[in-house]
């Protein structure tokens, strides 16, 4: 048995330690992305996607212990009125959430749906599935297989007030996979929250089907828990005249790689993806990866990220457009930028264009740099202490980032964590030696 063993590859080890859940609606889908994984294999670093992250402690055996820390802070997002629904260590706490019904709006667990849920077996590992081409992203299909809870929600309408799933951690060696799909009918419009330590490893699916003149916002907060590694992953579709836009903060964690897949087949629809990143310690990496595809006409796509990397931290930016043949009059823009506040920090970016319409306004720019030495001389000369002006610098870099969140209160809320985490990030540091 020894010998079988040391035989196994990466995959078939990670695999052994898994339970397929079998039995429900999901079966299916299930094995099929299980069959997929096979055939791909784990991400390795020799991968092009990879190349500059490495996988490892995303795809071994067993998750590294992360410790678990306790905050005083008032959570996010607790002054908004909101449904909350809250997973503890990956397990959906009844006691903790709200009362599930909110008109317009269905919720189930991903664990307890019912067989007759027939939307959500079209739909469940479909925009996972179709985003592996032409980028394989096994660590999601992985998910789609072994994934045993999440939510399942269906949007009928103008949702009043925002979905809000709160994670918590209690174990240092929680291993979580949980994965959500969103469905929004035509005409609907829906906010959904995120926020809270998830697992000492975390893999996450979003899957989000946006139908004909319907909205889907997204706001996350990945932080507060300095030692986690994640790979989440959203995809979704977009029909005619519809709306989606994502904003991520990113503060804390030891590795995180958000994967962001985004179709657009359906003529004037608009996707932006955003996300704000601070980041501190030679173990600190971050990894933003987004792949967007136009295959409509008049479709409009933004991408807008910015890191700030101190101590030797590291950032990663990877970011395409595909424009289709007969995606003619695409507007597509894409911005990555990073501030590096010492000499130890690095900042990689791989920006793509693959255009095969011919009207179309498509712009791409990454740049990395210092702070504004003039700008810190400004604010200092007139009385403000060196590390009150470097966050007020900073808060400034990431202004566009956060901008790109359309409801006033939530930008509100996510603006008042970034001056906490600034404040308190650079004083951590002094005793902690990261976030």
């Amino acid at each position: 048995m020894a010998e079988a063993a040391t035989q196994q590859t990466p995959t078939e080890a990670l695999i052994a330690t898994l339970d397929l859940p079998q039995g429900g609606w999901s079966d299916a889908a299930r094995k099929d992305a299980l069959s997929r994984l096979q055939q791909a294999g784990l991400p390795e670093r020799r991968d092009e996607y990879w190349k500059y992250t490495r996988p490892d402690t995303l795809t071994q055996p067993q998750a590294v212990s992360a410790a678990v820390h306790a905050s005083e802070d008032v959570a996010l997002f607790d002054q908004i009125d909101r449904l909350k629904l809250v997973f503890v260590d990956g397990v959906f706490d009844a006691d903790a959430s709200d009362d599930l019904a909110l008109e317009g709006i269905t919720i189930e667990r991903l664990a307890q749906a019912d067989a007759d849920l027939h939307w959500a077996r079209d739909l469940y590992g479909t925009l996972e599935k179709n985003g592996q081409t032409p980028v394989a992203r096994p660590l999601a299909a992985l998910n789609t297989a072994f994934a045993a809870d999440g939510v399942l929600i269906h949007v009928t309408g103008k949702i009043s007030k925002p979905v809000n799933i709160v994670y918590r951690r209690t174990s240092e060696t929680a291993d979580v996979m949980l994965h959500h799909v969103v469905k929004l009918d035509a005409g609907a419009e829906f906010t959904l929250l995120e926020n809270g330590p998830v697992a000492a490893r975390f893999n996450g699916v979003l899957e989000v089907e946006v139908a004909d003149n319907a909205s889907f916002h997204h706001v996350r907060a990945q932080g507060r828990d300095h030692e986690q590694r994640a790979a989440t992953h959203i995809f979704t579709r977009l029909g005619t005249e519809s709306a989606f836009k994502s904003f991520t903060l990113t503060a804390n964690g030891v590795m995180t790689r958000n994967d962001c897949v985004i179709e657009l087949t359906g003529d004037d629809a608009a996707a932006h993806v955003a996300g704000a990143c601070v980041g501190d310690g030679g173990d600190f990496h971050h990894d933003d990866t987004v792949f967007i595809t136009h295959d409509a006409v008049n479709c409009e796509s933004r991408q807008v990220f910015k890191k700030v990397l101190r101590n030797g931290a590291t950032g990663v930016f990877q970011g395409k457009i595909l424009v289709k043949a007969d995606a003619q009059k695409t507007d597509g823009y894409q911005i990555s930028q990073s501030l590096l506040l010492d000499e130890d920090s690095q900042f990689l970016a791989k920006p793509e264009l693959e255009i095969y319409a011919d009207d179309v306004a498509c712009s791409h720019g990454s740049t990395s740099g210092a702070i504004d030495e003039d700008a810190l001389f400004y604010l200092r000369s007139r009385g403000v202490p060196h590390n009150v002006a470097t966050d007020l610098l900073t808060l400034s870099f990431l202004a566009e980032a956060v901008e790109e969140i359309e409801d006033e209160t939530l930008r509100e809320e996510i603006t008042a964590r970034l001056a906490a985490v600034s404040y308190t990030h650079l004083r951590a540091h002094e005793t902690r030696g990261n976030l």
